[in-house]
Protein backbone atom coordinates (compact mmCIF):
# COMPACT_ATOMS: atom_id res chain seq x y z
CA UNK A 1 0.00 0.00 0.00
CA UNK A 2 2.69 2.32 1.02
CA UNK A 3 6.36 1.88 0.28
CA UNK A 4 9.54 4.56 0.33
CA UNK A 5 12.84 3.36 -0.84
CA UNK A 6 15.45 4.95 0.03
CA UNK A 7 14.24 8.26 0.25
CA UNK A 8 16.09 11.35 0.80
CA UNK A 9 14.67 14.71 1.20
CA UNK A 10 16.72 18.15 2.41
CA UNK A 11 15.40 21.66 2.75
CA UNK A 12 18.70 23.27 2.08
CA UNK A 13 22.23 21.86 1.39
CA UNK A 14 23.10 21.47 4.58
CA UNK A 15 19.70 20.31 6.24
CA UNK A 16 18.62 16.90 5.66
CA UNK A 17 14.93 16.31 6.89
CA UNK A 18 14.75 12.26 5.59
CA UNK A 19 18.19 10.13 5.58
CA UNK A 20 17.91 7.20 3.46
CA UNK A 21 14.42 6.08 4.43
CA UNK A 22 12.56 2.81 3.50
CA UNK A 23 9.31 1.90 4.75
CA UNK A 24 6.84 -0.49 3.43
CA UNK A 25 2.98 -0.37 5.02
CA UNK A 26 0.85 -2.92 4.06
CA UNK A 27 -2.85 -2.78 3.57
CA UNK A 28 -4.82 -2.25 6.32
CA UNK A 29 -2.03 -1.90 8.98
CA UNK A 30 -2.22 0.86 11.60
CA UNK A 31 1.44 2.21 12.29
CA UNK A 32 2.30 5.14 14.50
CA UNK A 33 5.47 7.33 13.55
CA UNK A 34 6.97 8.51 16.64
CA UNK A 35 9.67 10.83 17.68
CA UNK A 36 10.56 14.27 19.12
CA UNK A 37 9.59 17.67 17.20
CA UNK A 38 11.79 17.85 14.42
CA UNK A 39 12.13 14.38 13.79
CA UNK A 40 10.66 14.06 10.00
CA UNK A 41 7.09 12.72 11.01
CA UNK A 42 5.42 15.48 9.49
CA UNK A 43 7.95 15.40 6.66
CA UNK A 44 7.36 11.69 5.83
CA UNK A 45 3.08 11.97 6.17
CA UNK A 46 3.30 15.15 3.39
CA UNK A 47 5.48 12.88 0.96
CA UNK A 48 2.96 10.71 0.96
CA UNK A 49 0.07 12.95 -0.35
CA UNK A 50 2.00 14.68 -2.75
CA UNK A 51 2.84 18.12 -0.64
CA UNK A 52 6.74 17.46 -0.85
CA UNK A 53 8.77 15.89 -3.61
CA UNK A 54 11.96 13.45 -2.35
CA UNK A 55 15.02 14.91 -3.11
CA UNK A 56 16.10 11.68 -4.17
CA UNK A 57 14.33 7.64 -3.97
CA UNK A 58 10.76 6.83 -4.86
CA UNK A 59 7.55 7.14 -2.61
CA UNK A 60 4.81 4.63 -3.67
CA UNK A 61 1.92 4.93 -2.61
CA UNK A 62 -1.48 2.47 -3.95
CA UNK A 63 0.88 1.06 -6.38
CA UNK A 64 1.15 5.04 -7.78
CA UNK A 65 4.94 6.90 -7.84
CA UNK A 66 3.90 9.53 -5.90
CA UNK A 67 7.47 10.95 -6.48
CA UNK A 68 7.06 11.50 -10.27
CA UNK A 69 3.82 12.89 -10.29
CA UNK A 70 2.79 15.81 -12.03
CA UNK A 71 1.21 18.49 -10.41
CA UNK A 72 -2.35 17.70 -12.09
CA UNK A 73 -2.18 14.04 -11.01
CA UNK A 74 -1.84 14.83 -7.47
CA UNK A 75 -5.55 15.69 -6.97
CA UNK A 76 -6.39 12.66 -8.21
CA UNK A 77 -4.02 10.69 -5.76
CA UNK A 78 -5.40 12.56 -2.84
CA UNK A 79 -8.82 11.52 -3.57
CA UNK A 80 -8.29 8.15 -1.66
CA UNK A 81 -6.38 9.85 1.05
CA UNK A 82 -7.70 11.24 4.00
CA UNK A 83 -5.29 14.00 5.92
CA UNK A 84 -5.73 15.08 9.70
CA UNK A 85 -3.82 17.95 9.81
CA UNK A 86 -1.54 18.78 13.15
CA UNK A 87 -4.23 22.66 12.89
CA UNK A 88 -7.13 20.98 11.66
CA UNK A 89 -7.56 23.24 8.98
CA UNK A 90 -11.08 24.26 9.44
CA UNK A 91 -12.64 26.78 6.90
CA UNK A 92 -13.67 29.02 9.88
CA UNK A 93 -16.60 30.90 7.81
CA UNK A 94 -18.03 27.37 7.26
CA UNK A 95 -20.15 25.70 9.40
CA UNK A 96 -19.47 21.96 10.24
CA UNK A 97 -21.21 20.95 7.83
CA UNK A 98 -19.79 22.69 5.18
CA UNK A 99 -15.94 21.64 6.34
CA UNK A 100 -17.00 18.01 5.91
CA UNK A 101 -19.74 18.61 2.86
CA UNK A 102 -16.52 19.59 0.70
CA UNK A 103 -14.41 16.56 0.14
CA UNK A 104 -17.84 15.31 -0.97
CA UNK A 105 -18.23 18.29 -3.86
CA UNK A 106 -14.80 18.28 -4.70
CA UNK A 107 -15.67 14.26 -5.68
CA UNK A 108 -19.30 15.65 -7.52
CA UNK A 109 -21.73 13.88 -5.25
CA UNK A 110 -24.75 15.25 -5.34
CA UNK A 111 -26.78 17.16 -3.12
CA UNK A 112 -28.74 14.45 -1.41
CA UNK A 113 -26.33 12.09 -1.24
CA UNK A 114 -23.91 14.96 0.48
CA UNK A 115 -26.50 14.89 3.25
CA UNK A 116 -26.93 11.88 3.52
CA UNK A 117 -23.05 11.18 4.07
CA UNK A 118 -22.04 13.87 6.01
CA UNK A 119 -25.16 13.43 8.69
CA UNK A 120 -23.82 9.88 9.01
CA UNK A 121 -20.26 10.30 9.58
CA UNK A 122 -21.41 13.55 12.05
CA UNK A 123 -23.28 11.05 13.74
CA UNK A 124 -20.72 8.45 13.98
CA UNK A 125 -18.33 11.12 15.40
CA UNK A 126 -20.76 12.88 18.23
CA UNK A 127 -21.22 16.22 16.76
CA UNK A 128 -24.45 15.59 14.50
CA UNK A 129 -26.35 18.58 17.29
CA UNK A 130 -23.12 21.00 16.06
CA UNK A 131 -24.19 20.86 12.14
CA UNK A 132 -24.68 24.47 11.44
CA UNK A 133 -21.83 25.74 14.26
CA UNK A 134 -18.67 27.46 12.80
CA UNK A 135 -15.72 26.25 14.08
CA UNK A 136 -15.35 29.12 16.54
CA UNK A 137 -17.75 27.95 18.72
CA UNK A 138 -16.72 24.33 18.86
CA UNK A 139 -14.10 23.04 21.74
CA UNK A 140 -10.35 21.78 20.38
CA UNK A 141 -12.15 18.29 21.13
CA UNK A 142 -14.91 18.85 18.69
CA UNK A 143 -13.07 20.51 15.93
CA UNK A 144 -10.79 17.56 16.18
CA UNK A 145 -14.06 15.39 15.36
CA UNK A 146 -14.85 17.62 12.53
CA UNK A 147 -11.56 17.24 10.86
CA UNK A 148 -11.28 13.34 11.05
CA UNK A 149 -15.16 13.17 9.80
CA UNK A 150 -13.51 15.63 6.76
CA UNK A 151 -10.54 13.23 6.51
CA UNK A 152 -13.10 9.96 6.21
CA UNK A 153 -16.42 10.88 4.84
CA UNK A 154 -15.55 9.80 1.49
CA UNK A 155 -14.10 6.40 3.10
CA UNK A 156 -10.80 6.95 1.76
CA UNK A 157 -8.17 3.74 1.56
CA UNK A 158 -5.52 5.83 3.69
CA UNK A 159 -6.01 8.02 6.59
CA UNK A 160 -3.03 10.12 7.58
CA UNK A 161 -2.88 11.98 10.77
CA UNK A 162 -0.70 14.97 12.10
CA UNK A 163 0.23 15.11 15.97
CA UNK A 164 -4.08 14.66 16.34
CA UNK A 165 -4.29 14.62 19.59
CA UNK A 166 -1.88 17.28 20.80
CA UNK A 167 -4.12 19.62 22.63
CA UNK A 168 -6.46 17.30 23.37
CA UNK A 169 -6.88 15.78 27.26
CA UNK A 170 -7.01 12.28 28.11
CA UNK A 171 -10.26 11.50 27.56
CA UNK A 172 -10.41 13.38 24.18
CA UNK A 173 -7.49 11.22 23.15
CA UNK A 174 -8.52 8.11 23.72
CA UNK A 175 -12.06 8.74 21.70
CA UNK A 176 -9.94 10.02 18.95
CA UNK A 177 -7.77 6.92 19.23
CA UNK A 178 -11.31 5.14 19.19
CA UNK A 179 -12.17 6.61 16.23
CA UNK A 180 -8.84 5.53 14.32
CA UNK A 181 -9.27 1.95 15.07
CA UNK A 182 -12.40 1.89 14.42
CA UNK A 183 -11.57 3.10 10.56
CA UNK A 184 -8.90 0.87 10.32
CA UNK A 185 -11.28 -2.33 11.36
CA UNK A 186 -13.35 -1.41 8.24
CA UNK A 187 -10.04 -1.83 6.28
CA UNK A 188 -8.55 1.74 6.16
CA UNK A 189 -4.66 1.88 6.54
CA UNK A 190 -3.83 4.24 9.19
CA UNK A 191 -0.44 6.20 9.91
CA UNK A 192 -0.30 8.44 12.69
CA UNK A 193 2.33 10.86 13.32
CA UNK A 194 2.67 12.00 16.84
CA UNK A 195 5.52 12.39 19.81
CA UNK A 196 2.94 11.47 22.37
CA UNK A 197 4.22 7.98 23.94
CA UNK A 198 0.93 7.65 26.06
CA UNK A 199 -1.00 7.76 23.43
CA UNK A 200 0.38 4.64 22.02
CA UNK A 201 0.96 3.02 25.26
CA UNK A 202 -1.09 -0.68 24.93
CA UNK A 203 -2.35 0.01 21.39
CA UNK A 204 -0.49 -3.04 20.05
CA UNK A 205 0.22 -0.98 16.60
CA UNK A 206 3.23 -1.43 14.93
CA UNK A 207 5.64 1.77 15.97
CA UNK A 208 8.51 3.26 13.77
CA UNK A 209 10.75 5.84 15.49
CA UNK A 210 12.50 8.50 14.05
CA UNK A 211 14.98 10.91 15.45
CA UNK A 212 16.73 13.61 13.41
CA UNK A 213 15.31 12.31 9.44
CA UNK A 214 16.39 9.20 10.24
CA UNK A 215 14.65 5.26 11.13
CA UNK A 216 16.11 4.38 14.68
CA UNK A 217 13.38 1.57 15.93
CA UNK A 218 10.45 -0.54 13.92
CA UNK A 219 8.63 -2.40 16.87
CA UNK A 220 5.85 -4.91 15.72
CA UNK A 221 3.89 -5.98 18.60
CA UNK A 222 2.55 -8.92 16.45
CA UNK A 223 6.13 -10.38 15.76
CA UNK A 224 7.40 -9.69 19.25
CA UNK A 225 3.85 -11.83 20.64
CA UNK A 226 4.87 -14.28 18.22
CA UNK A 227 8.53 -14.48 19.61
CA UNK A 228 6.70 -14.73 22.73
CA UNK A 229 4.76 -17.75 22.10
CA UNK A 230 7.63 -19.64 20.34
Amino acid sequence: MIQLHNVFLSYQKDATALNNISLRIAKGEFVFLTGPSGAGKTTLLRLLYGALTPTSGQVLVDGQNVSRMTPSQIPFLRRSIGVVFQDFKLLQNRTVFENVAITLEVLGWGRADIGKKVMHILKQMGIASKVNLTPQRLSGGEQQRVALARALVNDPKILLADEPTGNLDDSNKEQILSIFKDANARGTTVVVATHDRRLIENSHKRLVSLIKGDIVEQVDPKEEDSCKSA
